[in-house]
């Protein structure tokens, strides 16, 4: 029976743990992270998996180091997976497995390597990802590609829509090659890195609106970082206003540039580049904040918005 190690966490940890047991693959060792109680818990668990089907799991801060790396050294796996598993993997550990180490990456390599390439998908307008299964390297997300599946992104999808496409292409690309990885006949591709760029992590604070952008890059960032992640915000009159959810509004008449009225129907941005973006979800204090609640706080006449990032 072919022998695996895991590392894995979030909701592909957990549908890709789910294929390896489906095709009868023996883990003989899961490794995933503690939850940060900080951080908003949205997804599935798993450790919980693993605690189901009786597999035997661990949390290190570092699996890098050398009790971690003598254990799994024992254990004689045939591959290393990495799904979703948040440090990176050093030599000493990808040199552990005798069929190698792979990795569910979720972007359609060699584009969006790094952290959270869903995000800075949505975020800067694709309208296509996808989950890239590829052999590990000491450089993040550089090695041989065996397989990969597409997602679409639609034009209001927030990252969360597209997070969960993301999550059944993974699914769907590992049951499709594990067999061949297996038998030892899965292609390996290697990577023109020169076609795709390396991203870093993002903070809450990347959410702040850069008003100087035109109305489909807020948009976009809108919808990169919309709920369950930290939402996008700006500052009206000292005030921190979260924006959730917005429109394009194709055709309206503009007001002045850099300018956010309310009306009937939400509230109304007129972007730098005379193009109008309708907010259609606010929120202050994280309590709503409707079109009347706007006006009774701020007032009706145009309020001009700023373009400063700190």
């Amino acid at each position: 029976m072919t022998r695996a190690v895991v590392f894995a966490y979030h909701n592909v940890g957990v549908r890709c743990l789910s294929v390896l047991l489906a095709h009868k693959v023996e883990i003989v060792l899961v490794v995933t992270h503690q939850d940060n109680p900080a951080e908003n818990i949205w997804f599935d668990s798993v450790a919980k998996l693993a605690a189901d089907h009786s597999l035997p799991s661990i949390t290190p801060d570092d699996p890098n180091v050398d009790k971690v790396v003598e254990q799994i050294r024992t254990l004689r796996p045939d591959f290393l997976f990495s799904f979703y598993y948040r440090n990176m993997l050093k030599p000493a550990l990808l040199a552990l497995p005798s069929l190698g180490a792979l990795n569910m990456h979720g972007s359609l390599l060699p584009k969006y390597r790094g952290r959270v390439p869903v995000n800075w998908a949505v975020i800067k307008g694709e309208t296509e990802t996808g989950a890239t299964l590829h052999y590990m390297t000491e450089k993040p997300d550089a090695g041989d590609i065996v397989g990969q599946q597409s997602a679409p992104i639609f034009p209001d999808d927030t990252a969360f829509d597209v997070f969960n496409k993301v999550t059944g292409a993974a699914e769907a690309v590992l049951d499709s090659h594990l067999p061949a990885l297996v038998a030892g006949t899965a292609p390996r591709q290697p990577q023109n890195l020169a076609l795709g760029s390396y991203f870093g992590g993002r903070k809450p604070e990347d959410g702040r609106i850069d008003w100087s952008q035109s109305a489909a890059s807020v948009h976009n960032l809108v919808r990169g970082v919309a709920p369950p992640y930290p939402g996008a915000f700006t500052e009206i009159n000292g005030t921190t206003v979260k924006i959730l959810r917005t429109r394009l509004e194709p055709g309206f008449p503009g007001g002045a540039p850099q300018t956010l009225r309310a009306d009937g129907n939400g509230c109304l941005a007129f972007c730098a580049d005379h193009s109008v973006l309708r907010i259609l979800d606010m929120q202050i204090d994280d309590q709503p904040c409707t079109p009347p609640v706007f006006i009774a706080r701020f007032g009706a006449q145009p309020i001009t918005l700023t373009s400063t990032r700190k």
